[in-house]
């Protein structure tokens, strides 16, 4: 799977001089925990949630300060035809959760550790749809005839410990 069919879009975005306020309101605005942060067609970086409350609250930036002081920079990127697997390892190895989609310098779209973990699961769903109708194939519940139920209560009575 490619990531440009993992990846979000409309990506939001900040210009590098936009303040920190005006980036945590975006935010909030569009509920995203990130946002990407270019000028123009190129992207120069990314800043998240976190890196507003460690590079700016905590360290006691000002509200004005651009957020070209507080993003990381440059921005890991990947390209919408990378394999989801490549944008994964990609993003443990770097220690990130969010990948900017990239094609010919222009930002195409966002890819999420969500996305990627969806879609894990929505191929999973479909390697084990089959084995679940095999599952279905004999209902849960007590055994079909009474001999059957009253031989395993016998069983089950004649296995227990003492006392138990």
């Amino acid at each position: 799977m490619r990531a440009c069919e993992v990846m979000r879009t409309p990506v939001v975005t900040v210009s590098p001089d936009a303040t920190l306020t005006e980036t945590a309101q975006r935010m909030r605005e569009r509920t995203v925990g990130c946002v990407v942060v270019v000028s123009g067609d190129a992207v120069h970086g990314i800043v998240t949630d976190r890196d507003l409350a460690v590079r700016g609250l905590a360290a006691e930036a000002s509200t004005a300060t651009p957020v070209s002081e507080v993003m990381t920079a440059p921005a890991l990127t990947v390209g919408p035809d990378d394999d989801v697997d490549e944008a994964y390892h990609t993003m443990r190895r770097a220690g990130v959760r969010r990948l900017p989609v990239v094609a010919g310098g222009r930002l195409t779209g966002l890819v999420t550790m969500d996305d990627l973990l969806m879609d894990v699961s929505r191929r999973l769903g479909e390697l084990l749809e089959p084995l679940s109708w095999c599952a279905l194939a004999e209902p849960p519940g007590p055994p079909h005839s009474e001999d059957e139920a009253s031989g395993r209560n016998r069983a089950q009575k004649h296995s227990r410990a003492p006392g138990l």
